[in-house]
């Protein structure tokens, strides 16, 4: 009677399991959004780290970044560099579109996050959580790797 309670347990919760992933999947597939590619450069002295990805949006309609977040940062947000005039500016951003079928890639000296105040899980060779919120309330968390200022 044992084994069968165990079996009968294992499928339920196997059950379950497929359940919740085909649930995150589908909401994932849905909107057509994939992140890849997340890291992290953590910089010595709590200095503010930057986090950057590959944002690919397979859907048929625009969308919007709205914010990010992780348990790693006291704060992340969306920011920008660019050069203008020969200078390098480095501004915070409210939201980031990208079209059907683009790819945004955020990248040194382009988009990427901003982790204010990094707190002790940020160390160099883990992996933190990155939740990244869009406009239609679609929300994607993934692991970021963390790696040193050289990228490493």
């Amino acid at each position: 009677m044992s084994i069968r309670r165990l079996n009968s347990n294992n499928l339920h919760l196997a059950a379950i399991v497929a359940l919740v992933i085909i649930i995150v999947a589908s909401q994932a597939h849905a909107a057509g959004l994939a992140v890849s590619n997340g890291w992290i450069r953590k910089l010595p002295a709590n200095l503010p780290a930057a986090g950057y990805f590959d944002l690919h949006n397979g859907g048929n309609k625009a969308v919007s970044l709205n914010a990010a977040s992780s348990p790693a940062c006291g704060m992340l947000m969306l920011h920008k560099s660019e050069n203008i005039g020969g200078m390098e500016h480095m501004a915070g951003v409210a939201s980031v579109d990208v079209a059907p079928g683009a790819t945004l890639k955020f990248a040194p000296r382009g988009y990427h996050l901003m982790c204010m105040n990094p707190g002790p899980a940020l160390q160099i060779g883990a992996k933190v959580p990155v939740t990244l919120d869009f406009a239609d309330g679609t929300k994607i968390t993934t692991d970021f790797a963390v790696r040193n200022a050289a990228g490493k």
